[in-house]
C-alpha cells in the first residue's frame, strides 16, 4: 500500500536513506531536512509487518519541473515491484500537478528507462537543483546519471 508519509514515518525513512547513503547509493538526508520535506514523500507500507518497506520523494523544482529523489526499498523487500510502484505513483502525482518534465539523478539508469526516462547531460538541468549537491560527499565529482522524462498531460 502506498500513501503519503506522516511524521511517524520520518525515522524509518531516515534509517533507510542513511543505509543507502552509507553504501554510496544515494544522498542521505539529515533528519531535520526530512521533517522539512515530509510532504514530498510517499511510503510503501508492508501491511503484514505494518512498517515502511520503501520510500520516494517528488520534489517540485520549478513550475514545470520536478525531481524523483530518495527512492529506496528495504533490502528484504527487493524484487517485489515496490520501487516500480513508488515511481509510478510519483509520475502520477506529477501529472496531477501538471508537471511537464520529471528528472532523477541515479546510479540505476536502466531502472528509470523502463518508465520512459532518457539520459541527459547534467548541465541541461537548471542550476537551482544543484544546491543539494553541495552537501554530497562526491561533490564536485558526481557520478550519478541524469535522467529525464517528458510527461504527456
Amino acid at each position: 500500500m502506498i500513501r503519503k508519509a506522516t511524521i511517524s514515518d520520518i525515522k524509518p525513512i531516515h534509517k533507510l536513506l542513511l543505509e543507502y547513503g552509507n553504501q554510496g547509493q544515494l544522498l542521505s538526508r539529515p533528519l531535520s531536512e526530512l521533517y522539512d520535506h515530509i510532504r514530498d514523500f510517499s511510503v510503501f507500507i508492508d501491511e503484514a509487518e505494518n512498517r515502511v518497506a520503501g520510500c520516494c520523494a517528488l520534489q517540485f523544482c520549478w513550475e514545470d519541473l520536478a525531481e524523483i529523489r530518495s527512492l529506496a526499498v528495504v533490502s528484504g523487500f527487493w524484487k517485489k515491484k515496490i520501487g516500480t510502484t513508488l515511481v509510478e505513483d510519483a509520475i502520477s502525482e506529477a501529472k496531477s500537478f501538471n508537471i511537464r518534465k520529471i528528472f532523477s539523478l541515479t546510479y540505476h539508469p536502466k531502472f528509470f528507462k523502463q518508465f520512459g526516462f532518457t539520459q541527459i547531460d547534467r548541465s541541461e538541468l537548471p542550476l537551482k537543483i544543484w544546491k543539494d549537491c553541495l552537501i554530497c560527499v562526491k561533490f564536485p565529482n558526481c557520478d550519478e546519471t541524469a535522467m529525464i522524462k517528458t510527461i504527456d498531460l
